[in-house]
């Protein structure tokens, strides 16, 4: 017998009943980090169980996970909303990407194949070279792919969870930003200062240009949602 499932008014994919609340975190975490939900606004748990034909348990849990998140805040007596990240947000996401990934970038310089190396430098290049025309996703896809191979190289299964759980926010902050050529270039200067620091088994210079990386990040994020009135 087939599995039974619900599906969304909006016609989004149907909701398998045995993971609703699993689904319904990846569905409402992508219209929080791809701007659908906008920061501040509130989220009514009993429209969002009316949109998918669910009871509000799982909406209620769902909700709690998205606050542990951070990307949502109750307020007493208010309702939950979307979060309007702060400038102390987002010093705390780089500080601890910093971090993991220092010490990452420190394992991949010995432990990555030269030929895993090669490949994320020709796929670098080619995403900035696509930029410069107007097509940036690629690059998106290059920096993401990145990021996340050196954070998989260590093996280090905790690592690499500590990692995922804030590759919502670290995307959600690059929606909200403004990505601007100069901060493309620069993440892609230092990317292959990385890359080529790690080929050469440089340990020590491969950390200090990660770290120097999401110093930059940083900067350039504060700076790109303060543009836009976003940041608090």
């Amino acid at each position: 017998m087939a599995t039974p499932s619900v599906r969304s008014s909006r016609g989004t994919t149907p909701l398998v009943v045995e993971s609703i609340s699993e689904q319904l975190h990846s569905i409402l975490c992508e219209r929080i980090t791809t701007g659908a939900y906008a920061p501040g606004s509130r989220l009514d748990p009993q429209a969002i169980a009316n949109e998918f034909g669910v009871s509000r348990t799982p909406v209620r849990d769902t909700l709690l996970r998205l606050e542990h998140d951070r990307l949502v805040e109750t307020r007493p007596r208010s309702g939950t909303f979307v979060t309007r990240p702060s400038r102390q947000d987002v010093h705390e996401v780089c500080q601890l990407r910093k971090g993991l990934e220092w010490l990452a970038t420190g394992v991949a310089a010995g432990a990555m194949p030269l030929e895993q190396i090669a490949d994320l430098r020709d796929e670098a290049v080619a995403a900035i070279r696509a930029a410069e025309q107007g097509d940036y996703e690629p690059f998106f896809a290059s920096d993401t792919r990145i990021h996340r191979e050196i954070i998989a190289s260590t093996g280090n299964s905790r690592l690499i969870a500590a990692r995922e759980s804030v590759e919502p926010f670290v995307y959600w902050l690059r929606v909200l930003g403004a990505t601007g050529p100069h901060r493309l270039a620069g993440s892609t200067r230092r990317h292959l200062e990385i890359l080529d620091a790690m080929a050469a088994r440089d340990t020590e210079a491969a950390q200090e240009a990660a770290a120097l990386h999401l110093t930059e990040v940083e900067e350039w994020t504060l700076a790109d949602m303060a543009s836009h009135d976003i940041v608090t």
